[in-house]
């Protein structure tokens, strides 16, 4: 019944988001990202074009099933607010709206481009694998979908991080839900709970994997997925079981005024200390250069983000020559043993089925001398 609802809330819906959309209907290209430098859509879906020879040799790959998903199926996200929210399934959602990196290449990961109405928000080329299957996607012009294009699309599953459902862009999680659309939030951006923040962790990623594979009934492949980091992680564990002191480490990204440290709380600083790595300082969210003087860690992690439109191998160098050409910091141990390291933001945040890359840098960067099969 609540689906007979839908389209009166979103003729709603659409009317109070004019003021705040500036829709993709007219458009023949754009990014809607604010970011003139950023690729538009055009250019984004021709950069993720398959190669039509290795689309023609690869054998399609296929999971024993082992598991089947009993609908109704009850599912916990998280809403606008950063509480959890119930969903439930009554079936495989069949229009899935999905928006940013990692929402888009879990579903193409996991074989559900079929299931997906339109797509939005690359920042990076998807992996080489997964070209053909996002090839058949509509690729929306709009970086970031607006109310009304969203409303016009009928989604009956929104997948994506928590910045797409406030104010300014799809509005409150919980009222789609309540009207017949399904919301799930990748669990490591979901909003504050009042002033209460939240550990980013590894767990959270396995678990958003897990819970996608069973809405559409592909628990085997999601569970393949997740069990390789963790075994990844279980391998570097017990290679490195005999070294007593582990490496100090600190996740830097360089700004206007100092650092953001990815620290306890973070993601990248789970997966440093999960890998046995020691985070030089934990608890600091910025970082002034005294401080990172101070930490002298022995490996400095650099965090780069190259967006679309942006040369990867240029923008990684002038993130770690921040560090590298500045006297200051040339007595750091880390400068002086060559172990500053880059590491892609995609990998570290929000990562998805981008975790086990993160997994791999880090531990690569924490013990220069493992061999990772």
């Amino acid at each position: 019944m609540k689906k007979k609802f839908v389209t009166k809330w979103m003729a709603g819906a659409l009317a109070a988001g004019m003021a705040l959309s500036m829709g993709a209907c007219g458009q023949t290209k754009g990014n809607n990202s604010g970011d003139p430098e950023r690729k538009d859509a055009s250019a984004i879906v021709e950069d993720n074009k398959a190669d039509t020879a290795e689309k023609e040799e690869k054998p399609e790959q296929k999971t024993e099933k082992t598991k089947s998903t009993e609908y109704p199926l009850t599912i916990t996200t998280y809403g606008s607010d950063g509480a959890e929210l119930t969903t439930t399934y009554e079936k495989a959602p069949e229009k899935v709206l999905a928006v940013y990196q990692g929402s888009i290449e879990t579903l193409l990961a996991l074989g559900l481009e079929d299931h997906i109405v339109a797509a939005a928000g690359l920042d990076n080329e998807v992996p080489e694998e997964q070209k053909a299957a996002f090839s058949k996607l509509n690729y929306l012009d709009e970086f970031t979908p607006s109310l009304e294009t969203v409303t016009m699309l009928e989604p009956d599953m929104i997948f994506s991080w928590g910045s797409l459902f406030g104010e300014k862009t799809l509005g409150d999680a919980a009222g789609w839900v309540e009207k017949g659309t399904n919301i799930y939030m990748n669990s490591n951006t979901h909003p504050k709970n009042g002033e209460a923040s939240y550990q980013k962790t590894l767990e959270n990623e396995y678990t958003d994997i897990l819970n996608i594979g069973k809405i559409f009934d592909v628990q085997d492949q999601a569970e393949a997925i997740v069990n390789d980091m963790k075994d990844t992680i279980a391998s570097v564990k017990e290679k490195t079981e005999n070294i007593e002191e582990k490496p100090s480490v600190l996740v830097l990204e360089s700004g206007k005024d100092g650092f953001t440290n990815y620290n306890a709380t973070s993601l990248g600083g789970d997966m440093v200390t999960q890998l046995g790595g020691v985070l030089a300082n934990p608890d600091g969210g910025r970082l002034g250069k005294e401080d990172v003087i101070a930490a002298n860690p022995d490996v400095i992690f650099v965090v780069y983000m190259p967006y679309s439109g942006d040369d990867p191998e240029q923008l990684k160098q002038e993130k770690l020559n921040v560090i590298l050409e500045d006297e200051a910091y040339a007595s750091l141990d880390a400068v002086k043993n060559g172990r500053v390291v880059p590491i892609m933001l995609s990998e570290m945040y929000a990562s998805a089925t981008r975790t086990k890359d993160g997994i791999v840098t880090f531990a690569k960067g924490l013990y220069p001398d493992l061999t990772l099969e």
